[in-house]
């Protein structure tokens, strides 16, 4: 398979609404990474389901059904490969240009909306009837919502027992299985083994931790991936005490519901991957933990479907050619990126991190779980924000009254982070907030929600970009080239953004 022809087809496959077989079957022969997560090889023979790159010896052609998803394979009664590991595939990227909707849901669900809820207030949530949602989930997922979380779980659950060392009872609670029957049940239905069974043979044991709940994961994606570059960007914009970046990796605390802790993520030693390691009070999140992250570093991206539209504009391409692996950096937090977009206002980059900091120690808690000197504070959440006297930090007192409503709307609920209500709406309500405009929420919703087509036309970086001699566009200029580019406009943002420096 030509590199010419991956990427022409692979916009056909990349519709998940049918699933072309010659496509898949290209894809497949090739094993390339690219397509890693975008597709899942049914064997009708085995009863199992792999990844596209599975080193497996090939099955033969009649005895192969392809799956746009892990979820849809499951529920056809297959079960995963343990040589490839399908739940260490990339997430599917659901919002490839087909369904912004199936991409929220998705986000939902693996923050848990489906653990105590149903799929008609999911469905409410998003402003879409339940039938519809599910009409969705089987165009582009082959699979219900309901079966998609279950699935889910099933093999996050299944990473914990083979690439971490916490109990059996331990795997099954992060998970959110609320039984440990329940879980054992599951597995052996899925995985045709007990947890006990498929941690016993693993190549090697891992080593306990001495104390505390503390894992090592690795979190693919398809390449390339320029981690030198998403480093850079998090290494000069780490807030003094709660981020920090070193020997190549980043650093920071994270405060949860019910935990608090650290995190550290690095390139893998090898392969496709980053890796993280997590250190908290309490496991029951580290599902959410996970979800975070891979926004955070934009791991579920397909580089190829966001090229092949970007490319179309010479600029771009250029751009592309010369730096193939950006990423669209995204957040821990959204709120703690809402208040770094108010701080930011007309000021460096360094001046922002600077006023950061002090809001942190003005507002936020004190945190010493694990001795990093580095690491002192946990970032005010918005009650804490909202509540706190900020008279001795140096910043207008216009910008510290709109980080105040900023922070009640979010207590109130009036201004909700989980991108349901879609990016219009967002900027809308957004930007009802004195003090808010357009720029800020689009900002804010590229590196909080991780919405691929918000895009900041006003911003001087993106039009000195686009300028031309000496002759600068208009917003309108700058939004009328942006059609072009959709549903990416948030990633040739990143592109014209570096092509400042």
């Amino acid at each position: 398979m030509t590199m010419l022809d991956v990427l022409h087809h692979e916009s056909r496959l990349n519709m998940n609404t049918h699933m072309d077989r010659d496509v898949c079957d290209r894809a497949r022969l090739a094993r390339d990474p690219r397509f890693d997560g975008l597709f899942f090889i049914g064997v009708k023979t085995t009863g199992i389901y792999c990844r596209p790159i599975c080193p497996a010896p090939s099955p033969r052609p009649e005895n192969i059904v392809y799956y746009p998803s892990a979820a849809a394979a499951a529920a056809a009664g297959l079960r995963p490969c343990l040589r490839c590991r399908p739940e260490t595939a990339p997430g599917t990227p659901a919002w490839n240009g087909t369904s912004a909707t199936v991409s929220r849901a998705l986000h939902l669900i693996r923050q848990g909306a489906l653990d105590g809820g149903s799929v008609d207030d999911l469905a409410a949530r998003l402003g879409v009837g339940a039938r519809h949602l599910r009409r969705l989930f089987r165009q582009h997922i082959g699979a219900t919502p309901k079966a998609l979380a279950d699935h889910q779980r099933l093999l996050f659950a299944k990473r914990l027992v083979v690439e971490t060392d916490m109990p059996i009872t331990q795997a099954a609670l992060a998970a959110g299985y609320g039984s440990l029957r329940r879980f054992n049940a599951a597995f052996r239905k899925h995985v045709d083994r007990t947890p006990s069974q498929l941690r016993r043979s693993r190549p090697q044991a891992r080593p306990r931790s001495d104390s505390g709940f503390r894992c090592t994961l690795t979190l693919p994606y398809r390449p390339p991936y320029d981690w030198d570059r998403m480093l850079t960007f998090f290494q000069g914009r780490a807030i003094p005490g709660v981020e920090w970046v070193d020997g190549g990796t980043y650093h920071r605390t994270i405060r949860l519901s019910t935990t608090c802790g650290t995190l550290a993520v690095r390139h893998a030693p090898k392969g496709n991957a980053l890796e993280l390691e997590v250190s908290m009070t309490d496991s029951r999140e580290l599902m959410a933990v996970v979800d975070r992250v891979r926004r955070m570093f934009d791991l579920d991206a397909n580089p190829r479907a966001i090229h092949q539209t970007l490319n179309r504009d010479p600029l771009l391409a250029e751009r592309i050619r010369k730096s193939p692996g950006l990423r669209l950096p995204g957040s821990w937090d959204p709120f703690e990126t809402a208040v770094r977009a108010v701080v930011g206002q007309q000021i460096s980059v360094k001046g922002a991190v600077t006023l950061l900091g002090h809001i942190a120690r003005t507002a936020g808690v004190p945190y010493g779980g694990n001795g990093n000197p580095h690491l002192t504070w946990l970032f005010p959440e918005a009650g804490d924000m909202a509540a706190a006297d900020m008279a001795g930090i140096g910043m207008p007192q216009k910008r510290k009254e709109t980080l105040r409503q900023l922070a009640r709307h979010v207590v109130s609920g009036s201004l909700p982070f989980d991108s349901a209500g879609g990016l219009s709406r967002f900027v809308v309500t957004m930007t009802a907030i004195p003090g808010i405009g357009a720029w800020t929420a689009n900002y804010v919703a590229m590196r909080a929600l991780g919405e691929p087509d918000a895009f900041p036309a006003s911003d001087l970086g993106i039009m000195k970009a686009l300028q031309e001699g000496d002759t600068r566009p208009t917003v309108k200029q700058v939004t009328s080239r942006a059609e072009a580019w959709r549903p990416w406009r948030a990633y040739a943002a990143v592109y014209l953004w570096q092509a400042q420096g």
